[in-house]
């Protein structure tokens, strides 16, 4: 039976979020729940470019009222790779050797990504 033809991706992804939109679509049949996650780690990917950019342009550090400080895209950029993270581990996207048929199979499922644990008391 001949596979789908692989949806466009979404609207206003760039290059490396069009390649993962492309990479996935080929490779696996996606559930809708499972499209909004992929369109989500679309986002992450496009955004973490720009973000990369924007210290490449800048520099890591800035000046600030009271010092040098860590560029703000630096923090930004943190936080869209733990959310690129939770997408992918929710998504169930297996990793490895692709060549490898075995490897293809999804992981079991579960609830969902862990959540954040912070100190107790804190």
């Amino acid at each position: 039976m001949a596979r789908a033809q692989i949806p466009a991706p979404p609207k206003g992804a760039r290059s490396s979020g069009r390649a993962l939109w492309r990479d996935v679509m080929a490779r696996y049949e996606l559930e809708q729940h499972e499209l909004a996650l992929l369109r989500e780690m679309v986002r992450c990917v496009d955004q973490l470019d720009e973000l990369h950019a924007i210290t490449e342009r800048d520099g890591l550090v800035v000046e600030g009222p009271h010092g040098s400080k860590a560029h703000p895209a630096l923090t930004a950029a943190q936080q869209q790779r733990i959310v690129l993270a939770r997408l992918a581990a929710s998504l169930r996207l297996p990793s490895g050797d692709q060549d490898d048929p075995s490897v293809l199979r999804r992981p079991q499922r579960r609830g969902a990504a862990r959540g954040v644990y912070g100190i107790a008391g804190a």
